[in-house]
């Protein structure tokens, strides 16, 4: 069997496929930490404009990664959140964050600093 013929079907792929979009890692990360509204993932990106975000979160929960929670009761109060599918790829992010950081030349105290915050914030 010639693995390029059902590429379409490789798990691994289809979860690249997904996150390989720039920003979505960012704000899969920011979601992460706690940050749900849209002028927090603006925050600190400057090369990040209101139209690219607003298309990347429909790519997102269009591909079921995020849900988008709209107030009844003020249609401009707007949250996103993880769906169980978005929080999945914390395992994955982990293991990414993890193979760099042994990889890197980064003091242990800093990899011992990120390690916890991966811990405390991501599972």
């Amino acid at each position: 069997m010639e693995i390029n013929k059902h590429i379409k079907s490789c798990p691994i792929e289809l979860v690249v496929t997904l996150i390989r979009k720039k920003w979505v890692i960012q704000i899969i990360r920011d979601l992460f930490y706690g940050k749900s509204r849209f002028h927090e993932f603006l925050e600190g990106k400057p090369d990040l404009s209101n139209k690219v975000l607003s298309d990347c979160l429909k790519d997102m929960e269009k591909n079921g990664l995020i849900h988008k929670i709209v107030d009844k009761f003020d249609k401009k109060n707007v949250k996103y959140k993880l769906t169980e599918k978005g929080k999945s790829l914390n395992k994955v992010l982990y293991e990414i964050a993890m193979v760099t950081l042994e990889s890197e030349n980064y003091s242990e105290k800093l990899k011992n600093d990120l390690k916890e915050s991966f811990k405390e914030n991501l599972l």
